[in-house]
């Protein structure tokens, strides 16, 4: 049985949002470490395809890639975000987006990919290496460290929030409820 939907991260309404996207403070943590509107190097995420592709467990395990991961990666991809702020319910989670932080979890998001009934990418990491961040094919982002798989967003925005903001994520479970 795959694991239920989680429900993803709510914000208070009082959030008010900058001029792009994203609520003020996660429009500043971006900006801080160096993204722009408009940013976009495919060439490196083309680069971090083509090394997911080509690298294979000494098991065999294979990684996917998606256009979904693709775009993740050219849009924010070399970025070490740090959150500034106390957090909303748990501590903000500085990270960086780099998919080959991932690079040797073929087998594991292979097997959470098969238990969520799609495709994972890996995404990045939290600082210090403590969780992999990872995409599926439809843009959902994960957490997975060592107390669990975690729901961060139903897309990429939803997550950068939750990681920034100090949104509580919600654990991946096999059972409803």
């Amino acid at each position: 049985m795959p694991p239920t939907a989680p429900t993803a991260p709510s914000y208070d309404s009082y959030d008010r949002t900058s001029a792009t996207r994203f609520p003020v403070a996660v429009d500043a943590a971006l900006r801080d470490a160096g993204w722009r509107p408009g940013r976009w190097d495919i060439k490196q995420a083309e680069r971090w395809a083509d090394a997911l592709r080509a690298h294979a467990s000494p098991a065999g395990h294979r990684h996917t890639v998606f256009p979904a991961a693709v775009e993740a990666w050219a849009e924010f991809g070399g970025l070490d975000i740090v959150p500034t702020g106390p957090g909303r319910h748990i501590a903000p989670t500085p990270f960086t987006v780099d998919p080959l932080h991932g690079l040797h979890l073929a087998r594991t998001l292979g097997d959470l990919g098969r238990a969520l009934e799609t495709d994972v990418a890996p995404l990045g990491q939290e600082t210090g290496g403590q969780a992999v961040l990872a995409i599926d094919t439809e843009g959902r982002v994960y957490s997975l460290d060592h107390t669990g798989d975690w729901f961060l967003g139903h897309d990429l925005d939803q997550a950068l929030g939750t990681l920034v903001l100090g949104g509580r994520p919600a654990r991946l479970s096999a059972t409803p409820g």
